[in-house]
């Protein structure tokens, strides 16, 4: 038990899915994991443990933002002993060729924020995704047939900030802004465990498109399923 979690030692699986919503972490349980078990429900915060591909997968909600995200990541693993760490959430997006349910694999992240500032003294820290982990959601998506693109976010603290501030970032080829990737790669790094962001587009930063928020679930299951894949395969065996 940690301060933030109430799970007993070892309800946890070495590969995790982390969602942000509480709520999506029990769909995904209840859709796709075999035998799945509630172990959280601390601060509404749940988390379940079940298999999926025949491999122990838990699934922990996180919250929004950088600093929860930071809080429940190093819960999982310095008192878990969580391994492998797999956000899925949505982002928007701000590379010209990405539409509205399109898939993003993030190497690295960039951020506004000044929590890795405050850490490094004032310089800045490149927190990039695992190697193993993007080459494994890599494969595993051109197996399912899923358009995926791969490159940097941008982690931003800032959510109803104006479009008009992410044009920089755009301008350098970053693909999309979300709030909660800088955050978990910097914990793995710290921690010396695997992470990577495989997220969905909802809309379009500066545009018109958007995710109708009753789409979501369906629209943002072919994630789920792959990274669900991945953290299966994470194990070996």
């Amino acid at each position: 038990m940690s301060l933030h979690l109430d799970a007993t030692p070892g309800s946890y699986a070495p590969s995790l899915l982390l969602p942000g919503d509480p709520l999506r972490a029990q769909r995904i349980a209840d859709g796709l994991l075999q035998g799945a078990q509630r172990v959280n429900e601390r601060r509404a915060a749940y988390g379940f443990t079940g298999s999926y591909g025949g491999k122990p997968v838990s699934i922990q909600s996180t919250g929004m933002g950088m600093p929860s995200m930071s809080i429940y990541a190093t819960e999982l693993v310095v008192d878990y002993g969580a391994r492998f760490l797999l956000r899925i959430g949505t982002c928007g997006a701000l590379h010209p060729g990405l539409k509205v349910g399109d898939l993003i694999l993030a190497t690295a992240a960039s951020t506004d924020s000044a929590m890795n500032r405050r850490t490094f003294g004032g310089a800045d820290f490149a927190p990039a995704a695992d190697f193993g982990l993007l080459r494994l959601a890599w494969e595993r998506a051109q197996a399912r047939g899923l358009q995926v693109r791969v490159g940097t976010v941008v982690t931003s603290d800032d959510f109803y900030g104006p479009a008009e501030s992410m044009a920089v970032w755009s301008e350098h080829g970053v693909l999309a802004v979300e709030m909660e990737t800088s955050a978990l790669y910097t914990v793995a790094a710290r921690h010396r465990v695997a992470a990577l962001s495989i997220l969905t587009v909802s809309d379009v930063i500066g545009g018109t498109a958007i995710m109708h928020p009753d789409d979501r679930e369906r629209s943002l299951t072919p994630m789920a399923e792959l990274a669900l894949e991945v953290a299966a395969a994470a194990q070996g065996g």
